[in-house]
């Protein structure tokens, strides 16, 4: 059963609602994806979808369309730009363009109509995850065979640029860069920049950004006039080495902003395991209308060989934080310093058993009303969803549970996934995706504001080999004809399978039951010990989904 808590004190509005870039655009006209989960508040959301309706969907007439063949494996979500005049590729001309990047370092610009790829650019060898011996970061079976383009780019329009982060091989050195690529003929901008940085550690030494064992797997978030991307590491490994970060950098010059922010920023620990990642199963690292940023740690020092809790000391919130793991936190837009975060109370034994909370990704809820306008969701492995007041978040309450400042939590199951949101009749609905079902919550607001279970869908695919949750979108008509949209992890099949699933948001019947409208195998994900962490693309009458050496694609027809 859902948790629900009277709100601690009324909360005074910050600025009006965070800018959502997808939601923004003109009813009727073709609509872009231009960042991770459709908008920088992450609610996987797409108000405009007017072809897509439940029925539609339902009948004989929606499916697979086409498939498109590319070099890799698609650990980044697609994203859609209408009307994009192309440059160069096979044939220059205007295109709704769907952009695909890959583990192989290949960025594809496809034709959204007909699946042709138009223009295609590889921009220097991934990283071998598996196949160099002689460093233990680079055999992490959770990814691969490569590392390439792990986090999902993101793209400004106003500008047509795309920024993204690209990690390459060279001379058997890792090198992560960030470009700023003209969409039109994916050329660089200006020259990309390697990503470096440092930070004072507690006794004075100076820590720097090793790309050997980190991994830029978050989206990326454009925000405040600058790019920014959270980091972790590669399967737990690299002790001292394998810190979680968040940097940033200017729009246009790509010039480093002053300040960054290091997650662990201890000089020594007894277990000599700092991590703090941020890493969230690819979760976009979010961002409201003041510019704040929003993400979720994951575990540090576990003294796993003794009983008594000696890593527990090496927790340090506010207000030094100089060591933050499995929170949300609230990140200053000059990444000078944290303004706020909420850790659960049972954090050291979370951190004993590696149950990160940091194993989903943070949802910014559109403006909500009085009490508690401003709030903020997610779930991690142990599968306890959270809502929480982010103008208050609450710090860490050391226990028992209940004296933290939590406004309302749900069990959703163990979550390697994110949260979608959407809104009908005038109420707000959280979209978990944990364990192996879909299930829908009412945010209500008043008298208190609490969750409140709508309904669950049957399971999301079969006998699963990977780890718990998966993601999903949601298309509608403005406020109705709302469709949840999901893809499983890799099945027991050989090879492994992804399914697209399809799901009626509006409940009938008096049931609690969510009724599924469609369910089709989606591409094949052989690497089954790396989650598929797929995020469906819906967007002018077409869904997109990207998995290992493909794109596939369904509508109408």
């Amino acid at each position: 059963m859902p948790r629900h808590r009277q709100p601690p004190r009324s909360i005074t509005l910050l600025m009006a609602a965070a800018s959502m870039v997808f939601m923004s655009a003109c009813h009727g006209k073709p609509q872009a994806v231009t960042t991770y989960h459709y908008d920088n508040l992450r609610t996987g959301w797409n108000s405009h979808e007017e072809r897509l309706t439940p029925e539609k969907v339902a009948g004989p007439h929606f499916g697979w369309i086409q498939t498109v063949a590319l070099d890799d494996q698609v650990d980044a979500q697609p994203l859609v730009v209408p009307d994009e005049l192309m440059t160069a590729g096979v044939s220059p001309g205007r295109y709704d363009v769907v952009y695909v990047a890959t583990e192989g370092d290949s960025i594809y610009a496809i034709e959204a109509a007909t699946g042709g790829v138009l223009l295609s650019k590889n921009f220097g060898p991934p990283v071998p995850i598996l196949t160099d011996p002689t460093v233990p970061a680079y055999n992490c079976g959770n990814n691969g065979p490569n590392v390439g383009i792990n986090g999902t780019p993101v793209i400004d329009l106003p500008s047509n640029t795309m920024y993204v982060i690209i990690y390459t091989y060279e001379g058997g050195v890792p090198i992560y860069r960030i470009h700023a690529l003209n969409l039109s003929d994916l050329t660089d901008k200006v020259p990309p920049v390697m990503v470096k940085a440092s930070h004072t550690l507690t006794g004075g030494a100076t820590f720097n950004f090793n790309a050997s064992w980190l991994r830029q797997r978050p989206g990326l978030v454009e925000a405040n006039g600058n790019i920014y991307a959270g980091f972790g590491s590669f399967c737990d490994w690299g002790g001292f080495n394998a810190r979680g970060w968040l940097l940033g950098w200017q729009t246009g010059s790509l010039t480093p902003l002053p300040a960054n922010h290091l997650n662990d920023r201890l000089a020594t620990s007894p277990a000599n395991f700092y991590l703090s990642s941020i890493w969230m199963s690819g979760y976009g690292v979010a961002a409201d209308s003041a510019g704040h940023l929003y993400f979720v740690t994951g575990n540090s020092d576990s003294d796993l060989t003794n009983s008594t809790p000696a890593y527990y000391s090496t927790y340090d919130g506010s207000p030094n934080y100089n060591n933050i793991q499995d929170s949300v936190v609230r990140m200053r837009p000059d990444l000078s310093k944290v303004h706020d975060l909420f850790t659960p109370w049972d954090m050291p034994y979370l951190d004993q058993v590696d149950q990160d909370y940091g194993s989903g990704g943070a949802l910014l809820l559109p403006d909500q009303p009085e009490p508690l306008p401003h709030l903020v969701t997610a779930a991690g492995k142990d599968g306890r969803m959270y809502l929480l007041n982010r103008d208050h978040m609450g710090g860490f309450a050391t226990g028992p549970e209940g004296s933290d400042n939590v406004v309302a939590e749900a069990n959703i199951g163990a979550c390697w996934c994110g949260p979608s949101y959407f809104e009908s009749e005038g109420k707000g609905r959280i979209v978990s995706s944990g364990g192996d079902k879909v299930m829908v919550w009412e945010v209500k607001t008043s008298p208190d504001v609490s969750l409140v279970h709508e309904g669950t869908s049957p399971k999301v695919g079969g006998a699963s080999v990977q780890d718990s949750g998966f993601f999903t979108s949601v298309s509608s008509n403005g406020h109705k004809d709302a469709i949840i949209w999901a893809v499983s992890r890799a099945d027991s099949n050989s090879p492994p399978k992804l399914w697209l699933y399809a799901f009626k948001a509006k409940l009938s019947g008096g049931s609690n039951k969510l009724t599924q409208l469609f369910a089709q195998p989606a591409g094949t994900w052989p690497n089954t010990g790396g989650n598929a962490n797929v995020v469906p693309v819906v967007a002018n009458g077409k869904v997109y989904v990207a998995s290992n050496a493909q794109l596939t694609i369904f509508g109408l027809h």
